[in-house]
């Protein structure tokens, strides 16, 4: 435990689990001037004295997200000679719109990026009456290796990747993506979303997809970024959970709470909208 633990211990690598609501955040990775889940994560392990210097040990994360995009399954790694003070107190430090949810204990040369398996994500769509099993159909055709140059950013990366699966699902009142790859290019999975949401909009035929993968290049944008997650990064081994994440827990409820109630605001003004306060 902690109070056994001492600086001059042979220093243990962790990769930890790591949720965050990304709309407080310029992106996840770290920046000189703008608040970053990357910053707020290092300098909460500088204050709890995890390491001085993030490149000393090692910090690296499993991918990127851009401003306004969430986490519920990022992964960060480290290494520290004081693991259980890791475990036991880093969300009692970190920004409540930001907590680790699990952790493991992995080789020394692990690396979150170029050793995990594949990646996952979620977009949620907000619109009604979209058609969904149409929108599935057409996912279908993003599963294998493709170029997808007309579906991301490219720059000068290998356009090429390999998608795992891609479906299109209900869930309540809203219909989601849920896209596994190796891994993705800049600002893939959004140009996936918006692809779909025209599909779903009855504005695309559902071969569309397939005809922009063959060289049928057509002009699309990305969706917005605030409904998009990263759902999950499979390392090929499980995390042992932390259950103290209760300061978290509380702001999301709170801000659950903030949006229902903001939700029926809207509702009120929309259902008043044709009346003329004045005439009344």
């Amino acid at each position: 435990m902690e109070e056994t633990e001492t600086e001059n211990a042979a220093p243990v690598r962790l990769a930890f689990q790591v949720a965050y609501l990304g709309d407080r955040y310029f992106g996840s990775q770290m920046q000189a001037k703008d608040r970053t889940v990357e910053g707020e994560f290092v300098a909460s392990c500088v204050r709890l004295g995890l390491f001085s210097n993030y490149r000393d040990a090692g910090f690296l994360a499993a991918g990127r997200t851009d401003r306004g995009v969430h986490a519920r399954g990022q992964v960060y790694a480290f290494s520290t000679r004081l693991p259980a003070r890791a475990t036991g107190y880093l969300n009692w430090q970190l920004p409540r719109d930001c907590w680790v949810s699990g952790y493991a204990e992995v080789p020394h040369r692990f690396h979150p990026r170029y050793d995990a398996r594949s990646r996952t994500y979620r977009y949620f769509f907000g619109n009604m009456g979209l058609d969904v099993e149409g929108m599935n159909r057409a996912a279908v055709s993003f599963v294998g290796k493709h170029d997808f140059s007309p579906f991301a950013r490219v720059k000068d990366k290998n356009p090429y990747r390999t998608v795992l699966d891609a479906h299109v699902f209900r869930e309540g009142d809203f219909c989601v993506l849920e896209i596994t790859a190796e891994s993705f290019l800049w600002h893939m999975v959004r140009y996936m979303a918006s692809a779909l949401l025209m599909i779903g909009k009855s504005e695309w035929e559902e071969d569309e997809i397939e005809n922009c993968l063959a060289g049928d290049i057509k002009s699309i944008g990305p969706a917005p970024p605030e409904y998009l997650v990263l759902w999950d990064v499979d390392c090929g081994f499980p995390f042992v959970p932390i259950p103290d994440i209760g300061r978290s827990m509380e702001f999301v409820h709170n801000l659950h709470t903030h949006h229902t109630l903001m939700a029926r605001i809207c509702e009120s003004l929309i259902e008043n909208g044709g009346e003329n306060p004045s005439q009344q």
